[in-house]
């Protein structure tokens, strides 16, 4: 992989952060401390993940810049343009509301309302609709610029305050946050995310894009990210093709108008470093601006599996007349160590008795990835009444990974006696590119006194994937309660390539296209009603570059397809498909902060993904989901409660049984309810909480019938999540602040046979800090009782979470 070195270098110089900082300082003089600078009672979150000034507004004039000029630019605010001829006042502009105008640094993909904001991020920009009331905020995955108080679905945003709070800098530890989230699922092995929304898969999208690969996808960091979005349920109405659990989506900082810079530094368990730094603010072209952010994180790693992360990403944002031009790059070289065995199961649950860092995986085990994502938007206000917005990114990830398999099988990994047999050592080098063009203009009109803001969109979807994979055998680990795993290196290990040994060189290819609208209803101030449909053409491709035999001395081709096809080198096997999605919903405003609302979806989801090559070309997943719900938004917002009930049906689903190491397909159904609540009990006591109880059961199974009845592999029956922080003054100095939280998870099983699983756990976490406007300290303590835990159910055993840590966090930004 030529291209690792040059990402490796690139992405380890933090200290270009100082240097673009330093060259940048002459466009203008750093703002003032009353301008760059919260109020002494707002959050202040940590330098390199926060922005503390406002977002760019739109210039006015073209204004030329002495680059050697020590005077700060001079903004001035040009008249309001006239209406267009033939235009006649909007429904909307006769209440009294203000035109629209053109607006800079704008992360969503439509018009938002300006929402006054407090702390570090008041400001009057597109981003400021969601720094209010959470009943307030704007979703940028709707597309249509609809608060979540009107949106008849469930919907939850994650700030950066509560995870600069928590000391989180992964998604992972984010999500407990939200409802209905959970970590785990199929091959989640320790070195990339995965993650289940109400027991079923869920997308990561940053900023309205995908991760592209649906299995073995990357781990996520917080770098520059400024919110979390969680979308509950289908949503193939809106992204196409997609897992039916929901949608994650990670929304970034936009540069400022000002000059800014900080940096942070956290320390902690497990030889523990992370440092971000961000430098952010105007540059000698009028209407340009920029931002930084540089990320690094490394340790020796709990139970010694060390990582390394490596992050850049520069973004620039362009006023011209009445389009934002947005482009960004995201560079990332990660290095991990996978844990495919964790602790291996014995007698149904992993095996007691070894301490915590007893390891059953290849010692000289890794993964290193590389992913560079470059975006570029448009997004043109072409008058009061519509917004085109054109929006592009591609995205190259390529992993090199060695690691053990993940399943256990009297003909494969089991244990006889004390001895663990059958241990095997896989050899990938994989890689996946992604395009991704949306092009969506969003209408405002309206008919009679309904109001509509009508989003329509064109998609296009590329995505080309190849893969080669070959298995050795291992020797046995001769002890399983005092394990030493004999192979110190690859060097005298066969790796080999039939029916016994995971194994395939393919060449993917799939072409997506889709054709949507979504109307989003005011049919009275009150009544909303939201609809959507997709209709998507969906083209894939198997290449098969060799042939896999069944054996060294029986040649005929041990793979097959969904459809049993025999997979064989040089006979490409192509499927097309063109199913329809949509949505409908309705919430009614019942009384003031009290609003009930409905609503069912239907999505699809092709089985295309790299870790089962061969269901690519086999029919999509199809999932229909009946929700209904109330949201409560109480005492002028202070109070926000959410609440659903959901019924969710899965056709098709490829599912891994480990007993036998295959894929088998069937059909599932979750019934269950969730709430959330989000309270400001005092100015100084905040409370965050939220609880999920949900039955996940198979309910066809073709080939696999003993299975019907049982539960999926990773979804935990109940979860709950608590955080609350009490900020206080000592002797006159404000800015001290603790914290608590706790996190359940019923227990989970490894597979749909239910033969293992891992036990439920209880974690605490607490913090104690000071901030200033400028400064910030924290103390944070991570599962505080020392609870042996299991974050994951893979197929061979259980994935450990962390014991007893403390991580220090020093920021400072300016």
């Amino acid at each position: 992989m030529p291209a690792r070195g040059s990402v490796r270098r690139l992405l380890a110089t933090t200290g270009l952060v100082a240097i673009v900082a330093s060259l940048a300082a002459p466009a203008s003089l750093p703002a003032t401390a009353e301008t760059q600078r919260p109020p002494p009672n707002a959050a202040s979150p940590a330098p390199g993940d926060v922005q503390p000034p406002a977002e760019p507004q739109p210039p006015t004039e073209a204004q030329p810049t002495q680059p050697n000029s020590q005077l700060p630019p001079i903004s001035v605010t040009a008249p309001e343009p006239q209406r267009r001829a033939g235009n006649t006042p909007s429904r909307r502009a006769e209440r009294g509301v203000q035109k629209r105008k053109p607006q800079v640094a704008r992360r969503e993909t439509q018009p938002q309302p300006s929402v006054q904001t407090s702390g570090a991020d008041s400001s009057s920009t597109i981003n400021a609709g969601n720094s209010g009331p959470a009943s307030q905020q704007v979703l940028s995955l709707g597309k249509t610029g609809t608060k979540l108080e009107d949106l008849p679905v469930s919907v939850q945003i994650v700030p950066r305050e509560i995870l600069n709070q928590q000391a989180v800098t992964v998604l992972r530890d984010a999500l407990y946050n939200a409802s209905g989230v959970n970590f785990g699922g199929q091959d989640s092995l320790g070195y990339f995310d995965h993650f289940l929304i109400r027991g079923l898969n869920a997308q990561v999208y940053s900023d309205g894009f995908s991760d592209g690969d649906q299995l073995g996808g990357v781990s996520h960091s917080l770098n520059g990210v400024k919110r979390i979005e969680v979308l509950e349920g289908p949503g193939s109405a809106l992204f196409g093709s997609g897992p039916p659990g929901g949608t994650i989506n990670m929304i970034h900082y936009s540069p400022s108008t000002d000059f800014h810079y900080g940096s942070s530094i956290q320390a902690g368990s497990f030889g523990t470093v992370n440092n971000s730094s961000f430098v952010t603010g105007p540059t000698n072209i009028s209407g340009l601006y920029y931002r930084l952010d540089a990320y690094f994180a490394g340790a020796a790693g709990f139970r010694d599996l060390g990582y390394q992360d490596y992050e850049l990403r520069p973004e620039f944002t362009w006023h011209v007349e009445d389009h934002t031009l947005s482009f960004s790059l995201d560079a990332r070289h990660l290095n991990q160590t996978p844990d495919s065995y964790g602790l291996i199961y014995l007698n149904g649950s992993p095996i007691t008795g070894v301490p915590i860092d007893a390891k059953y995986s290849t010692p000289f085990s890794f993964a290193n990835q590389d992913f560079i994502r470059p975006t570029l938007t448009d997004s043109w206000n072409v008058s009061d009444f519509l917004t085109i917005n054109n929006r592009f990114a591609y995205t190259h990830r390529s992993i090199d990974v060695m690691r053990n398999n993940d399943s256990t099988s009297a003909t494969g990994t089991h244990i006889v006696g004390d001895s663990l047999v059958g241990r095997q050592l896989r050899s990938q080098d994989d890689s996946d590119a992604f395009y991704d063009y949306q092009f969506e203009p969003v209408w405002k009109f309206d008919t009679a006194s309904i109001h509509h803001t009508l989003l329509t969109g064109f998609e296009y979807q590329h995505q080309i994937m190849d893969t080669n994979r070959r298995t050795a055998d291992l020797p046995n680990i001769t002890n399983i309660f005092a394990p030493t795993p004999p192979e110190l290196s690859p060097n005298g290990l066969v790796f080999q390539c039939d029916a016994k040994h995971s194994c395939d060189q393919d060449h993917l290819v799939g072409s997506f296209y889709g054709l949507y609208a979504t109307d989003q209803i005011d049919l009275t101030e009150k009544w909303k009603l939201r609809l959507g449909a997709r209709q998507d053409w969906f083209n894939t491709e198997l290449d098969p570059l060799i042939t896999v035999p069944t054996s060294a001395t029986n040649p005929a081709p041990s793979r097959f397809t969904s459809t049993a096809a025999p997979i064989i080198a040089g006979v490409p096997q192509v499927r097309d498909d063109q199913p329809v999605s949509w949505n409908v919903g309705t919430l009614y405003h019942l009384f003031p902060g009290i609003s009930p609302y409905v609503g069912v979806s239907k999505s699809y989801l092709t089985n295309f993904n790299s870790e089962n090559t061969q269901n690519g070309i086999g029919a999509p997943e199809s999932a229909l989901q009946y929700e209904a719900g109330i949201k409560f938004s109480l005492f002028n917002d202070k109070i926000i409660l959410n609440t659903s009930a959901f019924n969710i049906s899965r056709d098709n689903v490829a599912t891994l049984i480990s007993a036998t190491d295959t894929i088998v397909f069937d059909s599932q159904l979750t019934n269950g309810v969730e709430a959330s609540l989000d309270a400001k009990i005092t100015d100084q006591w905040h409370l965050l909480a939220n609880a999920t109880a949900m039955n996940a059961v198979i309910t066809s199974a073709p080939q696999a019938v003993t299975t019907i009845g049982n539960h999926p592999q990773g979804v935990p029956a109940y979860m709950a999540n608590l955080w609350t922080t009490y900020r206080f003054s000592i002797a006159g100095i404000p800015g001290f602040q603790v914290g608590a939280g706790l996190n359940y998870r019923d227990r989970t099983f490894s597979d749909t046979t239910n033969v293992n699983l891992v036990p439920a756990y209880l974690i605490g976490n607490a913090m104690i800090g000071w901030e200033s406007p400028s400064w910030r300290v924290a103390l944070n303590i991570k599962n505080f009782t020392n609870e042996r835990y299991f974050i994951a159910a893979n197929g061979a055993g259980g994935l450990v979470g962390e014991g007893l840590g403390a991580l220090l966090t020093i920021a400072y930004r300016q």
